[in-house]
């Protein structure tokens, strides 16, 4: 028999996140603070509004960009927070998450042997997605000393005539830094000058803590090369429903329209209906979630660096990225050794790049109770381990 198997997926490394998590699910009393899925219900009327559709007998697919009605409450939405405007019928799309855009953006616009610019550490879709689009990732590397911003240096470093698209994936999981007005505007140029695509990941623009979001997309020049890419999973914690979207470029949603139909035809009809509730009466919910994850998010930092791990303020997200070189270990040991001796698991940094050796991702989207008694276990084998 032939081998039936495409070496481009047998040589891609599974997710370095779901290791741990498979132990965990068998070990008695462990916490896991690595799941990057908030801990709250899916609002009571954002919930209430699938049940309806599903009661109403809306069982049938809809368009393949998605419902008129969700597409226009998405241009609603990013004109009312982002100053972004869309046209709903030409420059919108709804997919199944933000994962799903990721891939059938990149598959609209790649041909063999593109460069696509993907800053490290970050959510670990990219580089598959690309890998499999048959683009070639290009890694650049962010560095805890520019509190693990993309710099104009580091970018124009890594451009050649072979490249693409640029990833910008900020607020950014798994490090929680943000990119903010000024540090978009010095890399705006740059993009411009050598053309490139920006798909730009805003699926956590809503939990930022003391600053509002910025999308690269509402600069001059910008709109007509960047895809948008955003969703529901975080802000209104509907992480099950699978619904997120694209705004961008006309010619390019077309395209990724074109995909998504062959391969997943729409996303799920009663999420739909519920999307349009979540944008148009959401906004108190994302406020109260925001802010029990800003309260979680200074209790982490204030106790992990009590502890005395070194770990830069995130602005972002609900993760916080510590540094453990000083315990010597690698992430991986770490991990693995604090999962055993204390039943806290934890990702290493290096699931999301090999520059995150050296640091941890860990969660906030949990209990205050439970972050309290994950934090006590994690302090005690730092001490136990302390050279």
């Amino acid at each position: 028999m032939r081998n039936p198997l495409a070496k481009v997926v047998v040589d891609m490394p599974p997710s370095g996140i779901r290791k741990f998590f498979d132990i965990v699910s068998e070990m008695k009393d462990a916490i896991s603070l690595g799941v990057g899925e908030p801990d709250f219900d899916t609002p009571w009327h954002i919930r209430e509004e699938g049940i309806y559709s599903l009661e109403k007998g809306k069982t049938f697919y809809t368009s393949n960009a998605g419902l008129k009605e969700l597409k226009q409450e998405i241009c609603s939405y990013l004109k009312r927070r982002f100053d972004l405007d869309y046209d709903y019928n030409t420059e919108t799309m709804v997919t199944v998450g933000g994962s799903e855009a990721i891939d059938i953006a990149m598959r609209a616009m790649l041909e063999p042997g593109d460069e696509v610019l993907i800053p490290q550490p970050c959510y670990v879709s990219y580089h598959p997605c690309a890998v499999l689009a048959g683009g070639k990732p290009v890694v650049i590397e962010l560095k805890g000393e520019n509190d693990f911003k993309l710099t104009r240096q580091e970018l124009i470093a890594a451009i050649t005539d072979k490249t693409k698209i640029l990833v910008l994936a900020f607020p950014n999981n798994p490090t929680g830094a943000i990119m903010d007005y000024e540090d978009l505007k010095d890399i705006v140029d740059v993009i411009l000058e050598h053309d490139l695509i920006v798909i730009s990941d805003e699926i956590y623009s809503e939990l930022t803590y003391g600053r509002g979001h910025v999308s690269i997309a509402s600069f001059p020049g910008m709109k007509e090369r960047t895809i948008v890419i955003n969703g529901f999973s975080k802000s209104y914690a509907m992480t099950g429903w699978r619904l997120g979207y694209a705004a961008g470029p006309a010619m390019i949603i077309e395209q990724m329209v074109k995909i998504h139909q062959f391969a997943i035809m729409c996303a799920p009809t009663a999420s739909q209906y519920a999307g349009v509730e979540a944008l148009k009466n959401g906004d108190p919910d994302v406020e109260m979630m925001r802010d029990a994850y800003d309260k979680r998010r200074r209790y982490v930092i204030h106790s992990l660096r009590s502890m005395g791990l070194e770990c830069f303020e995130p602005y972002g997200a609900f993760y916080v990225f510590p540094c453990i070189k000083s315990l010597g270990m690698t992430s991986e040991e770490f991990a693995t050794k604090l999962l055993q001796e204390e039943k806290v698991a934890v990702v290493p940094g290096t699931a999301f790049g090999e520059c995150g050796e050296g640091y941890l991702r860990i969660s906030y989207a949990y209990s205050i109770e439970n972050l309290k008694i994950a934090l006590e276990r994690i302090e005690k084998f730092v001490a136990r381990h302390k050279k």
